[in-house]
């Protein structure tokens, strides 16, 4: 049987851009060698495409711990080059074959292993698009309302999922009239209220604040990374995720329940203090249980997504309400992350897992196949065909 070629995708322009680097290394490392032969792709802080055999170093050893990559050398290839890559705009030229040793080697299908912007936002998702490539995930449009949460949350709304109260706001609009939208975050949402920048995960840039001076310094520093920002209400919840799994016809894993180490999960939480505990099964009665699935793949359905999601979900201590809170496309992948640990719970272990994305990233290329992209030019003149 012939081995499927699989590019896996990592690294990027991002805030989360060591959290790609450990997610792709454990991809790699789990791939069945008798089914597939991995193929490094790098994207550096600067936006060069990197690929060639001194990646198989990066994702390999210890470089990762220190999150740098390898300088490139005789055997490594760049599809962006470091010096001649440059377009008219400054910006990286994204000409595969420019560089040193020619272009893309050909691949089956695309892993992206990206979290945060310029690749969890539909950007990447684009590329491969015109490039006619299958890949593994939600495709442009799932993909960038999963990353915004501003308009991920009007789509929840819209089908009438429940969602937690919040205010958007643009960095211009924040900075034209900064003490009016403060007057309104108190009298509308309250405190304590999370402020987040639109284009984020792994909770890079969310801070929770209890009063007026901690909502600017909240605001301010969201500020710093996007252009749209939301403050949130908060509740008194506990954390429940659950993994979508499908195209068309997603499934659901079991309840997991996070038990974060600070007063909520933050970045520092989820990965580097390890105090935080992920409860699978969650400790919850089966009727919630089965409720949170279903809003799960609701979710999933509202943004069109597909491949893979994390749904993650807030259960209110007092009342028992469920709220979504959020779905993620492109979930942390490494063998610890919540993700693959519930579907491992659901009787689908780190490997066979990797293996069903890569049937389902095949399944919907071949469906997007049959869709025409010409017509009969006789059409045009006389629309009935006579």
């Amino acid at each position: 049987m012939k081995r499927l070629r699989i590019g896996v995708l990592f690294g990027g322009r991002s805030t989360e851009h060591e959290v790609s680097i450990l997610s792709a290394q454990s991809i790699i490392s789990a791939m069945d060698p008798q089914r597939f032969e991995p193929v490094p792709l790098y994207i550096d802080r600067e936006g060069r495409w990197l690929v060639g055999e001194s990646l198989k170093q990066l994702v390999g050893d210890a470089a990762t711990r220190h999150y740098v990559y390898l300088p490139p050398d005789p055997t490594q290839r760049s599809l962006v080059s470091a010096q001649n890559g440059v377009a008219a705009s400054g910006s990286p030229s994204p000409v595969a074959g420019e560089g040193r040793g020619g272009g893309l080697p050909p691949l089956d299908v695309v892993f992206p292993v990206f979290h945060g912007l310029n690749g969890e936002d539909g950007t990447i998702q684009g590329v491969l698009e015109l490039a006619n490539i299958p890949y593994v995930g939600a495709g442009i449009l799932g993909s960038a309302l999963g990353l915004d949460k501003i308009y991920m949350k009007r789509a929840f709304a819209a089908v009438g999922l429940p969602i937690v109260d919040y205010l958007p706001i643009t960095r211009r609009q924040y900075e034209r009239a900064p003490e009016a939208f403060i007057k309104l975050v108190e009298q509308r949402i309250g405190y304590p209220c999370f402020t987040k920048f639109a284009n984020s995960g792994s909770s890079v840039g969310t801070n929770k604040a209890h009063n007026r001076a901690e909502l600017q310094d909240g605001l301010r520093l969201a500020a710093g990374f996007d252009r749209k920002l939301l403050v949130e209400k908060a509740v008194d919840a506990r954390e429940l995720e659950v993994s979508v799994l499908g195209n068309d016809e997603p499934e659901a894993s079991v309840v997991g329940e996070v038990v974060p180490a600070r007063e909520f999960y933050d970045y520092d939480a989820k990965y580097l203090d390890e105090g935080s505990k992920l409860l699978i099964p969650a400790p919850i009665d089966p009727p919630v249980a089965e409720k949170v699935r279903s809003i799960a793949l609701a979710a999933f359905e509202a943004v069109d997504a597909a491949g893979m999601a994390r749904v993650d979900f807030f259960l209110d201590r007092k009342t028992s309400r469920i709220f979504l809170n959020e779905l993620n496309t492109l979930p942390g992948f490494t063998r610890i992350s919540m993700y693959p640990k519930l579907w491992e719970a659901s009787g689908l272990p780190y490997p066979k897992l990797i293996d069903r994305l890569v049937e389902l990233a095949i399944e919907r290329f071949n469906d997007k196949q049959r869709s025409q992209t010409a017509i009969d030019s006789r059409l045009l003149k006389d629309p009935t065909g006579e």
